[in-house]
């Protein structure tokens, strides 16, 4: 039987960058195809004034079913269930381009009934449509902070779900967060503002087998800034964060990805342990790779960072060599 550790986090689809994109901009549709991000997720919400979005809808459509979308995992964010638009935005976007879309990103996420009314309306369409019951996931976005108490209950709300977001910007707001400028801590306070709120979604996340995304940071040009914010949540665990421009794309990438170095060592103690552990190699519970003693919990750990570094296209620049008898 298979432990849950042999599978490290649903394996899913790569996020480490994934790009948010105005739906109603076909201009910057265009040349989201061409970037080198893990996801991108065309914006029917924020980024999309109220008088654009009926035809942004139809432009999105437009571009999942004719745009080259390879490599990246094809999202659309629609608005959030206390509007009228939501009902709107996902029969015409699914109807419409079911086939070439991955997932629904539902914002504004309170509780978990929200997102299983998503997951109805989405199963009464594929049906409709004949697209197979099930196939497109679900993006719950933590803004607020009836959201964040309510976490563990959105993430097990639905087997459709994929990943859980945080949303600084409106959850800086929501709880009268004393700053402006969205990602960067709070001035007076001398600890991190953040770390309970990313911990908090991170922990419903991983209980869930789901992926934890960090949100924008909203100083585009500001690369250090970006790189400072996303290495925090790289270093609690997180997937991924989101991207608002091109230059944010490749530090995404790199921060969210294992350096070869580690993404190497991580190869040799799966390899030295599959081998210590077989009659060949002993059978051994434990062992030494070099000065580091190993065992299952090692390998668990080695897991995690041989999928992710798989996941971002490394190659192994070592091998391991059983020791000669």
């Amino acid at each position: 039987m298979t432990s849950p550790a042999d599978t490290p986090a649903k394996p899913l689809r790569p996020r480490r960058s994934c790009l948010a994109v105005p739906g109603s901009n076909p201009r910057f549709l265009e040349k989201a195809q061409g970037l080198p991000a893990d996801q991108v997720f065309l914006d029917l919400e924020d980024a999309c004034a109220p008088l654009a979005k009926p035809d942004a809808r139809h432009t999105i459509v437009k571009f999942l079913n004719e745009g080259d979308w390879t490599g990246k995992t094809r999202v659309v964010r629609v608005n959030d269930w206390t509007t009228h638009w939501t009902y709107r935005d996902v029969i015409t976007v699914v109807e419409g381009a079911g086939a070439n879309l991955d997932c629904i990103m539902l914002p504004k996420v309170q509780d978990a009934q929200q997102v299983q009314a998503l997951d109805m309306l989405l199963t009464q369409i594929e049906k409709t449509v004949g697209l197979d019951v099930g196939r497109i996931g679900i993006e719950a976005q933590i803004e607020n902070a009836r959201g964040l108490v309510e976490v563990d209950g959105i993430a097990a709300a639905s087997p459709r779900l994929e990943t859980i977001i945080f949303g600084p910007a409106d959850f800086m707001a929501s709880i009268n967060m004393k700053s402006l400028v969205v990602g960067e801590q709070p001035p007076g306070y001398p600890a991190d503002a953040y770390h309970y709120i990313l911990m908090r979604i991170l922990m419903a996340a991983r209980a869930n087998d789901l992926q934890a995304i960090d949100g924008p940071y909203l100083q585009i040009k500001n690369i250090d800034g970006y790189r400072e914010v996303a290495g925090r949540a790289a270093a609690l665990g997180f997937d991924g964060k989101w991207v608002l421009h091109p230059g944010q794309v490749d530090a995404s990438n790199e921060i969210f990805s294992p350096s070869q170095e580690d993404y190497d060592h991580a190869e040799l103690i799966l390899d030295a342990y599959e081998y210590y552990t077989s009659a060949e190699g002993g059978a051994k519970g434990s062992a030494m790779l070099g000065d580091e003693m190993i065992d299952e919990a090692s390998r668990k750990m080695a897991l995690v960072v041989a999928g992710k570094g798989r996941a971002a296209g490394l190659r192994r620049t070592s091998r391991f060599e059983p020791p000669q008898s």
